[in-house]
């Protein structure tokens, strides 16, 4: 994805609900329109991102894999 990523976080290895976790500490310091990488290895987090992002009202711009890495890119509210 062509995305500019503001930050990037590293959840690889961890598995639910540590991602989620990490992730709704991280965007909390973050400003509005920034948008945030989060790279995981949990199968779930194929489901979980999504739902945080809806429930949340964070923008889930798009998602990729790579190597076993799957990749969320969210835009702050």
């Amino acid at each position: 994805m062509d995305v500019k990523v503001d930050q990037q976080l590293d959840c690889k290895g961890l598995s639910c609900p540590m991602p989620i976790l990490k992730l709704a500490k991280e965007i909390k310091g973050m400003d509005s329109g920034q948008v945030l990488e989060l790279l995981g290895t949990d199968p779930g987090s194929k489901s979980d991102v999504p739902k945080w992002c809806d429930k949340t009202g964070n923008e889930l711009l798009g998602t990729d894999e790579e190597g076993g890495v799957y990749k969320f890119y969210i835009r702050k509210n």
